[in-house]
């Protein structure tokens, strides 16, 4: 009898009730309470670990920071020696001997100019640097640079070249290199502070390896963390993190500078000599019984949020997905054995998606009724224009005089441009824009079909960018782009004796809301067809001003240019009642591992 009145009451099948008694076999307090104390108290131990390893790491270096803090020194006290002696080659080589042989921590010093000759430098005779990779990486990045060099190598072993740049004013003149060899280097690191296993190198900010310890033999890639560069790891500096190396090893590695923005030392450690190895074993036995209750609740939630909510959220998702990428074969079908609000909503989306199809097929049936319609006039619309230039032409050919024969054809070429702007919008997908590029492309080729002759000599060029107007705008720039193309026709002669005459059309964007239209045609002494009446300039100032812009008129060393910079305003948003599949974005697309 009790079965039988929980099964008519509601109450056992909400997803509150149904939840809390399988999730209430998880409550585990004292476990997750155990559990968080204990990696807290690891976590700080291992910050601790990590500062300590740092500070080791630093230390290990400072020998070598304070060789390359001396160079780096050395080499801007001479700077203004080398300033002085610029034009004197011998002096200023005499001066970089002495540094050399006053300091045994340098091998090599001198001033290099950017085209890679030295003249001034400790080696006798003059030098050509053009090659070397110091002086390469110099060229690239002109500043100071701590890098390998063969500057002062005195056998098959690189050196060690810190480099300053040298200025006169604002001018560059070159760099002074002052090089130290890599024993030299590898002799200021200071040992002591890790056991066998603890590993120390220093790289530049090129990410090339300029020293490392005397324990550091074999491949420096056995050194570093699996596929990851040296350059990746400026991104980590003063801090330490546990990765892999190559033969599989897990070490810890902390990243300092040595001279910042120039050198850093990587430290690689084995847990063991890091320190944070010896919590490791107390963490895991601490953990073991806590663990396994939480993976215990673990369990029993998941199992429980699966069966009841996981399950069917999942069905009513993939439904909607379905819906929404454009299946409408029928309305999804209603959840059964679900949650009570989940069945609820599995109703509601199931009598949403069959009024949603109902309504949709009315609308579809609406709108395509009512874009034939519109396509229908703009078609309508176009062969008219059409025939009234056909008119006009068959009229011009009847005048005799040339003057209004010349106003008729001017009259048919500005008609034809409105005929082309509506051919363009019936048969464009979307009827609220046009390609302005294939537009003004039409109309020339249109132009210049009807107006040259076939045995005229003149030279069309045009440079289109796509350009999507609205209606509004598309018909003034094609009658603007008319009136020019007409005057760039008419007026177009040889620039000079012999040349060919020619007439460029450009038009492209300058930003999200800004384009520009740029006719030029060349100019000759005498120039073509008769004088104007001044409309053209007109229809040309009034197109320009409905286009919220200036036309500027331009005539220079044989060439006339029309520039116009307009506004292009923005494209109202289509409203599509059913996307195609390829269109649909989900919102659960943008999560990782997520399936559609």
């Amino acid at each position: 009898m009790l079965r039988r009145m929980l099964e008519k009451s509601e109450f056992p099948k909400g997803l509150g009730f149904r939840l809390g008694g399988l999730l209430s076999v998880a409550i585990l307090p004292i476990g997750l309470i155990s559990v968080i104390q204990t990696l807290h108290l690891s976590r700080e131990y291992e910050r601790s670990s990590e500062i300590a390893l740092l500070g080791r790491t630093a230390t290990a270096a400072a020998g070598e920071r304070a060789l390359l803090q001396s160079a780096l020194g050395t080499a801007d006290a001479l700077g203004p020696a080398v300033l002085e002696m610029l034009d004197q080659p011998q002096p200023c080589s005499d001066i970089m001997r002495g540094v050399v042989q006053r300091t045994v921590n340098f091998s090599y010093a001198g001033f290099t100019r950017l085209d890679g000759t030295t003249e001034c430098s400790s080696v006798p005779g003059p030098q050509d640097l053009s090659q070397d990779p110091a002086h390469r990486l110099f060229v690239e990045s002109p500043g100071t640079l701590i890098a390998n060099s063969r500057m002062g190598a005195t056998s098959a072993e690189t050196t060690i070249a810190v480099i300053q740049p040298l200025y006169r004013g604002a001018e560059m003149l070159g760099y002074i290199a002052v090089s130290m060899s890599r024993d030299m280097l590898r002799s200021a690191h200071i040992a002591g502070l890790g056991g066998d296993d603890a590993r120390i190198l220093t790289f530049n900010s090129q990410g090339e390896l300029l020293s490392r310890d005397e324990n550091s033999t074999g491949n420096v890639v056995e050194l570093l963390p699996t596929g990851i560069a040296l350059p990746a790891l400026l991104a980590r500096s003063e801090t330490t993190f546990t990765d892999r190396t190559a033969s599989g090893e897990k070490r810890v590695f902390s990243v300092v500078p040595v001279v910042p923005g120039l050198v850093y030392a990587l430290g690689s450690w084995t847990r063991r000599e890091s320190g944070i190895a010896g919590i490791d074993l107390t963490t895991r036995t601490a953990l073991v019984l806590p663990l396994i209750l939480w993976a215990a609740s673990l369990g029993v939630a998941y199992f429980a949020v699966y069966r009841l909510v996981l399950r069917h959220i999942r069905e009513l998702r993939s439904q909607m997905r379905r819906f929404a990428i454009g299946d409408r074969s029928a309305p999804p079908p209603v959840l059964v054995d679900a949650p009570a609000e989940i069945e609820d909503m599995s109703q509601t989306f199931h009598n949403m998606a069959r009024i949603l199809i109902r309504d949709e097929e009315a609308m579809e049936a609406a709108v395509q009724e009512k874009t034939v319609l519109l396509k229908e006039v703009h078609h309508r619309v176009k062969n008219n224009l059409q025939l009234i230039a056909s008119i006009i032409n068959m009229q011009s050919r009847m005048i005799q005089h040339d003057d209004a024969r010349q106003v008729l054809r001017s009259v048919q070429d500005r008609v034809a441009s409105l005929a082309t702007i509506y051919r363009n919008l019936y048969q464009a997908e979307h009827l609220d824009s046009v390609d302005a590029d294939r537009l003004v492309s039409d109309i020339i080729t249109q132009m210049t079909q009807a107006s040259l002759e076939p045995t005229a000599h003149l030279r069309i060029e045009t440079r289109l960018e796509p350009l999507v107007l609205m209606p509004d705008q598309a018909v003034p720039l094609s009658l603007l782009a008319t009136e020019a193309f007409t005057n760039a026709l008419k007026y177009a002669g040889a620039p000079e004796p012999g040349a060919q005459p020619w007439v460029q059309v450009t038009l492209c964007s300058e930003g999200p809301d800004r384009a520009l239209l740029e006719v030029r045609n060349s100019i000759g002494g005498a120039r073509r067809g008769a004088p104007g009446t001044g409309l053209g300039s007109q229809l040309i100032d009034a197109f320009a001003a409905q286009l919220e812009g200036t036309a500027e008129l331009d005539e220079d060393e044989g060439q006339f240019t029309l520039r116009l910079h307009f506004r292009v305003e923005p494209l109202q948003k289509r409203s599509t009642a059913a996307p195609p599949p390829g269109n649909v974005v989900l919102t659960s697309a943008a999560r990782p591992g997520s399936r559609h």
